[in-house]
C-alpha cells in the first residue's frame, strides 16, 4: 500500500497534475517499452505485446480542488469549486496549495445552514489582511483537501482516492503483466474532474480496439443511503451503466466471464450519478468498444474516502487475467 498512499498524499487537482504525472512515470519507467506526454498532461505508457489489438486502460490522476477568486480586506480567501464538491462536506476541513500554504474552510456566521452554498464559505489560512495574504496565495491558485491515509485492516481510509485508486491499480497491472497478445496503452489522465477533457485527448491519438477505465463508484450499503447493490467488499464492480455511458454488452460480458472463470469476487454497477472517463472514450473517431472496472467507494469528493482492499485485490486480479487473455470482441 506505500505506493497508494504516497499517491494520495501529492498534490494534484485538475489541471495541475504534473506533480502526479512524475511520481507515476517514476514508478513506470523501467516496466514499459515507451513512455509519452501529451499536450494535454497524459501519461500514455505503451507495453507492446503480440499486437493483435490496441487495449487502452484509463485512470485520472486529477483530484477535486479549489481556485482562490477573491481575497477581501482582512486576508480570507473566496474560491470557486474545481470538480464536483458538496459544501456540506467542507465545513472546518483543511486544505493546501502547492506552496505548502495550508488553510482551514469555514462558513460565514451568519450563513444558513440549512441552505449552505458555496459562496457562503472561504479559506482561512491565518493572517491578518490582504497584504500579508498575497504573499501567501495568489487569485488563481489551486488548493485541495487534506487529510491522512489511514489502513484500518479490511479498510483503507484517505483523500483522493478518485482516482489515485485506478492510478495505483494501473501501476500494479504495468508491474505484473508478462505476456499478452495485445499492445498495451496504460493511460493516467487529466482533467477527468471537470469535464473528461484529457481521455478525450488520449483515445482520439490512440484509437484502440477495445477501453476499460478503471475508476471509483458510489456504495449502497450506508444507512438510508441512495440505494443501489453496490457494497464494499463484495468484489470489483463491472459497470452496466451511468450517467453518461452505457456498457458496450460484449466488454460487459468478456468481463464477467473471465471473472466467473477464475472464481473473482464482482458486482454490478448501475451509476444513476456522475460517469467516467468512458463516457468520451466510448465515442472516440468510430468509436471504441468500452467498459469500466469500478472501486466501491464510500464518501467520495471528501477528505476521507473509504475503499476495501478486497475489492482494489478483485479489481487487479479481473484485469490481469484480462489483458493476459486471448480473445476477439
Amino acid at each position: 500500500m506505500e505506493i497508494l498512499k504516497k499517491l494520495v498524499s501529492i498534490y494534484g487537482p485538475s489541471g495541475r497534475e504534473d506533480m502526479v504525472a512524475e511520481f507515476i512515470i517514476d514508478n513506470i519507467k523501467d516496466y514499459v517499452d515507451e513512455i509519452q506526454k501529451d499536450v494535454l498532461g497524459n501519461v500514455i505508457a505503451i507495453k507492446k505485446g503480440k499486437g493483435k489489438n490496441k487495449i487502452m486502460l484509463a485512470s485520472h490522476m486529477d483530484q477535486i480542488g479549489f481556485m482562490v477568486n477573491f481575497i477581501d480586506e482582512n486576508g480570507f480567501l473566496r474560491f470557486s469549486n474545481v470538480g464536483g464538491i458538496n459544501p456540506y462536506s467542507l465545513l472546518f476541513k483543511r486544505v493546501v496549495f502547492k506552496n505548502g500554504v495550508e488553510g482551514i474552510i469555514a462558513k460565514e456566521q451568519k450563513a444558513d445552514i440549512k441552505e449552505l452554498s458555496m459562496k457562503d464559505l472561504f479559506i482561512d489560512i491565518g493572517v491578518g489582511n490582504k497584504e500579508e495574504a498575497s504573499k501567501k496565495v495568489q487569485v488563481g491558485d489551486f488548493a485541495v483537501l487534506k487529510s491522512d491515509f489511514k489502513d484500518l485492516g479490511d479498510v483503507l481510509v484517505g483523500p483522493a482516492f478518485d482516482d489515485r485508486l485506478g492510478c495505483y491499480i494501473l501501476i500494479e497491472l504495468v508491474k505484473n503483466i508478462k505476456d499478452t497478445d495485445n499492445d498495451v496503452y496504460f493511460v493516467f489522465t487529466t482533467q477527468e474532474e471537470v469535464g473528461l477533457r484529457g481521455a478525450k485527448v488520449a483515445a482520439y491519438k490512440i484509437q484502440p480496439d477495445l477501453a476499460i477505465v478503471v475508476d471509483v463508484t458510489s456504495t449502497g450499503d450506508t444507512p438510508n443511503c441512495n440505494k443501489m447493490v453496490v457494497k464494499l467488499g463484495e468484489g470489483a464492480a463491472i459497470k452496466i451503466m451511468d450517467r453518461g455511458f452505457i456498457v458496450h454488452p460484449k466488454v460487459k460480458d468478456l468481463l464477467v466471464s473471465i471473472a466467473e472463470e477464475y472464481n473473482i469476487k464482482y458486482q454490478f454497477e448501475i451509476l444513476d450519478l456522475g460517469t467516467t472517463d468512458a463516457a468520451e472514450i466510448h465515442v472516440s473517431k468510430a468509436g471504441v468498444p468500452t467498459g469500466v472496472v469500478s472501486i466501491p467507494t464510500r464518501y467520495i469528493h471528501s477528505d476521507s474516502e473509504m475503499v476495501s482492499k478486497k475489492d482494489i485485490e478483485a479489481a487487479i486480479n479481473l484485469l490481469i487475467k484480462v489483458l493476459e487473455k486471448a480473445f476477439n470482441l
